[in-house]
């Protein structure tokens, strides 16, 4: 048992840390139930907005209480909406509790946000280029929403994940 001890501290970390997170999210979504999206929602949306505006799409969002979303009306045509998913906390959450899960004190703060900044201009990025998809090349929507665009976000995950194993959790004390 005493070898496996190392594996469940990891484990309990993880857990924990992901349970907690995952509350305070809940807690924070049950206050703007009555909303058509919570601020951070709404605070991607209007980043993938300005970023396809900047790329030439003229962007319009669109708020749909009925839906409970914000649409992405980009020049002219509705191309797709934004909902809570969307704006990457879930995934957040998942990347930030494997991190602390392999807790190497301070920089785990330091990689751990440098990550999730790094994950959430992946995401406004990846909006973006699904809206270009679904304006520009509309059959393959399905594709790009369902497959190539969570396999951008998750790959992103995995490699930081990947980097933060490789060069800090598993480093020695005396050769960090």
């Amino acid at each position: 048992m005493k070898d496996f001890l190392p594996v469940l501290k990891i484990l309990l970390r993880f857990l924990v840390t992901y349970i907690v997170f995952v509350m305070l999210y809940q807690f924070y979504l049950n206050h703007y139930e009555a909303q058509v999206v919570d601020p951070f929602t709404r605070w991607v949306a209007r980043q993938v907005a300005f970023l396809q505006d900047f790329f030439g799409f003229s962007t319009h969002l669109v708020d749909s209480m009925k839906l409970h979303s914000v649409l992405f009306q980009t020049n002219g045509k509705f191309t797709t909406r934004m909902v809570e998913g969307c704006n990457a906390i879930s995934v957040a959450i998942l990347f930030a509790a494997f991190i602390f899960a392999f807790y190497r004190g301070a920089k785990t703060f330091l990689y751990a946000s440098a990550g999730l900044i790094m994950l959430h201009i992946l995401n406004v990025f990846r909006i973006t280029l699904l809206n270009i998809i679904y304006l520009k090349y509309p059959q393959y929507e399905k594709m790009g929403h369902d497959y190539l665009f969570p396999a951008i976000i998750y790959g992103g995950v995995i490699v930081l994940w990947l980097i933060w194993i490789q060069f800090f959790a598993l480093k020695k004390a005396g050769n960090a």
